[in-house]
């Protein structure tokens, strides 16, 4: 039996896809790594050769995340009898594990008992417009630095047991919390301004088209263009948050330098694209 899959679905969203398979793909391998293609998406297709590529139509209807969801249970059910671990999320959602443990999320998984769902920490990688002026071309850690802890984003999400999978992700039928110190979900949808605002723009195309309410279509508010609010004031709220963020690129160099397993560096490197070295202010981001 094989050690871990990971799925997720997407529509045309090529940054957070870019991502996610330089992430899952590289460690776990892209014949490993299942994708739901909504739309049938040629960008998609072409970026994730190489994967499990499911093709789905794309036409507008209501309710489309409690379908989306019943769609990646089953996928879930079903690898799982091929798979002992596997790892279900949203396009913009990474697990890594912290390099202290000196190795990286293969490792993890491979020694993980099974028969369990396990819940990472949730956090929201973050883009400081007032801080940040660069956006990200390639790698996100780096150029994007700060977090800030997202509870909601506790999803439990590597699964090896048989349970059904809520809406968005955010709990399952399973009665106890498996939540190792050492594994983090990192959510992305705020980590870029300019990212942000395309798949704004997007999202809020697709339910108009719909001509849906909220209650009907059964997903996020935010998908709504009169939800929305204003794009720019909710960035530069970031920076009230003030000295309780955390400067995550540097919290991760500094414990990257201290692993003594090059595995454990491979993780944080998907993210960074380079082995970064403790920065002189390293201090100043270990007080959250």
């Amino acid at each position: 039996m094989q050690t871990v899959a990971a799925v997720t679905m997407v529509r045309d969203d090529a940054f957070f896809l870019k991502a996610w398979l330089r992430h899952y793909g590289e460690m776990f391998g892209r014949e490993n790594c299942y994708i739901v293609n909504h739309g049938r998406g040629a960008e998609v297709a072409a970026l994730a050769e190489g994967c499990n590529i499911i093709g789905i139509p794309g036409d507008p209807h209501k309710n489309f995340d409690v379908k989306r969801w019943g769609l990646l249970n089953n996928i879930v059910g079903g690898l799982r009898r091929y798979y002992k671990h596997v790892i279900v999320g949203d396009v913009d959602e990474l697990v890594v594990v912290d390099p202290d443990l000196g190795g990286s999320l293969l490792d993890f998984v491979k020694d993980a008992p099974e028969g369990r769902v396990v819940t990472p920490l949730g956090l929201e990688v973050i883009h400081r417009i007032d801080l940040e002026p660069d956006a990200i071309d390639d790698v996100i850690l780096g150029p994007r630095r700060y977090v800030r802890p997202a509870p909601h984003y506790s999803k439990p999400c590597i699964v090896s047991a048989p349970v059904k999978i809520a809406r968005g992700g955010h709990f399952t039928q399973y009665d106890k919390v498996h939540a190792p110190d050492e594994l983090f979900l990192m959510h992305l949808k705020f980590c870029d301004f300019g990212a942000y605002v395309g798949v704004m723009d997007h999202r809020n195309d697709v339910t108009a088209s719909v001509q849906a309410s909220i209650k009907d279509a059964s997903i996020g508010r935010h998908w709504f263009a009169e939800a929305r609010g204003e794009d720019r004031a909710v960035f530069e709220a970031f920076a009230e948050l003030g000295c309780r963020m955390t400067l995550i690129c540097i919290l991760c160099a500094a414990k990257c330098a201290a692993a003594s397993n090059h595995a454990a560096r491979r993780d944080f490197s998907t993210l960074t694209g380079r082995n970064t070295t403790p920065s002189t202010n390293c201090q100043s981001a270990l007080t959250v």
